[in-house]
């Protein structure tokens, strides 16, 4: 049977690989999906809890109501994330974070 445990070293688990991505890797589209990775630890473990509060029988729905959120802002977070690598790239011609040394052109 699968615990909450399980879920929990699973969120734990993704989320270290993302953390490890983003502060390892230099390519800014491989950081973003790092970032996205972290966030779906976040929803695993959200939505494990939930499950696991459960009272009487009855389901809550707490967990997955906020990662419905959190879904929606990472949605966010990509259009706006991915419109700023393209006008990065236009302008320097790479996607590398060591070239955002400086805010000048």
């Amino acid at each position: 049977m699968i615990t909450l445990a399980h879920y929990l070293i699973l969120s734990g688990i993704l989320f270290a690989i993302g953390l490890a991505g983003v502060l390892i890797r230099k390519n800014i589209i491989v950081v973003f999906m790092c970032l996205e990775m972290m966030l779906s630890a976040a929803n695993v473990a959200l939505v494990a809890f939930s499950r696991a509060q459960g009272t009487h029988g009855l389901p809550v729905y707490d967990g997955q109501v906020m990662a419905l959120f959190v879904v929606g802002i990472a949605a966010a977070e990509v259009a706006i994330g991915l419109a700023l690598i393209v006008c990065m790239f236009r302008a320097r011609r790479t996607v590398e974070s060591t070239a955002l040394n400086t805010m000048k052109d």
